[in-house]
């Protein structure tokens, strides 16, 4: 009996010995739409005025369709409606996104419309995130850039950046409207809290500058934002007026310090925020609408260089006493490169093409902007060896 025993047992050792093991569950493999191999961009002394003011415009597929909810596909009509308005550049919203093929198909599409538009998203890590917070990818998540900041550790920062940019860069996207740069010093803040990486300017600095080195690294162009800092204001700018009361001295020793980092790093875009500094400027003028805090203060006090981009002009900050003519003019000669998704697209282009007919926008400041923006696209796509020579 016993030497069955043992014989039995030694079978069953060796059955289960040459069993495979249970699978372990991986995630499936991203089909990857291939683009074409090259693209050609513009030089701007071939660009009429229209094609020119364009360049500074950054929307929402929606805004050159009439379709009342989001736009996930393309059609004629939008191919029809773009050559109209050209614009230099898309943003994507959640409502934009649905799945991983979709995606790549309508980024595809979007690209290809005429002169490589740029196309952006919100993807900071945590609450403000369009693809890891959709179920249908299968992406790493972050539950917080406050929880990255937690760590003390950079290295988890340029970690968090490099996993974030491969998966936007994998999906077509070519600019990550992040990281946050605001020093998050005011407990009473509803609008930035955990999206910033903390309270301490110095922290908040390395850490920005190694997530934009991070998405640098995956081929994907940040943007800092948003200046100059929206960390100690208690109003939200999305639903109106918003402000903070230091001085130029305060925000320079705080503030400015993640953003002068991230300068240094080779930032390419920054985002202006809608709040009002009084003590900085002497006004209520939102920062996105004043000289002195875009061309005086960023570009030559911080020596900044790269393109500057609005937040939203749809926000209630801006729409609240602004038209979306007066806002993108006012912004325009304020400093501003890219105009993002003002509340009406077709009124604001209009609008700035009168203007610099009438003398009110030099052709210059059209052509400064213009320019920046097609260098933009030239080192992405020269960087992904997409540019037609």
């Amino acid at each position: 009996m016993k030497r069955f025993i043992y014989l039995f047992s030694a079978v069953l050792l060796l059955w289960t010995a040459c069993q495979k093991p249970d699978p372990v569950p991986v995630p499936k493999p991203v089909p990857v739409v291939e683009e074409p191999e090259l693209y050609e961009l513009k030089d701007l002394a071939s660009m009429t005025l229209h094609e020119k003011i364009g360049q500074l415009f950054c929307i929402a597929p929606e805004s050159v369709t009439d379709a009342t909810g989001y736009v996930t596909a393309g059609y004629p009509e939008f191919r029809e409606r773009f050559e109209k308005y050209p614009c230099g550049g898309f943003i994507l919203l959640a409502g934009n996104i649905k799945n991983p093929s979709q995606i790549q198909q309508f980024n595809r599409y979007l690209h290809e419309l005429g002169n490589y538009p740029f196309i952006c998203v919100d993807e900071e890590g945590g609450s403000v995130a369009r693809i890891a917070n959709n179920s249908n990818f299968s992406v790493i998540k972050y539950s917080s850039m406050g929880a990255v900041g937690a760590t003390g550790d950079k290295r988890n920062a340029f970690n968090a950046g490099s996993t974030i940019g491969s998966y936007l860069y994998r999906y077509r996207f070519d600019v990550d409207l992040a990281p946050v740069a605001d020093v998050n010093t005011n407990p009473e803040n509803v609008v930035i809290g955990n999206r910033s990486f903390g309270s301490d300017p110095g922290l908040v600095a390395d850490m920005v500058g190694e997530f934009l080195n991070g998405l640098q690294d995956s081929k994907v162009e940040g943007c800092l934002k948003h200046f100059p800092g929206h960390g100690d204001t208690k109003a939200d700018s999305h639903y109106g007026y918003a402000e903070t009361l230091k001085t130029w001295e305060e925000i320079a020793a705080c503030e400015m310090v993640p953003f002068r980092k991230g300068i240094e790093e080779g930032a390419r875009l920054i985002m202006t925020a809608h709040i009002s500094a009084p003590n900085v400027t002497g006004s209520s003028v939102p920062s996105t609408l004043s000289p002195l805090m875009l061309t005086e203060k960023l570009r030559g006090e911080l020596g900044y260089k790269g393109l500057i981009i609005t937040d939203a002009l749809g926000m209630g900050a801006i729409t609240q006493e602004y038209g979306p003519g007066d806002a993108a003019i006012q912004a325009i000669l304020a400093g501003v490169d890219i105009l993002l998704t003002p509340e009406n697209y077709e009124a604001a282009y209009d609008n700035v093409e009168a203007a610099v007919k009438a003398g009110t926008i030099p052709v210059s400041r059209i052509e400064e902007s213009a320019a920046r923006v097609l260098a933009l696209k030239k080192d992405i796509l020269d960087s992904r060896d997409m540019l037609a020579k």
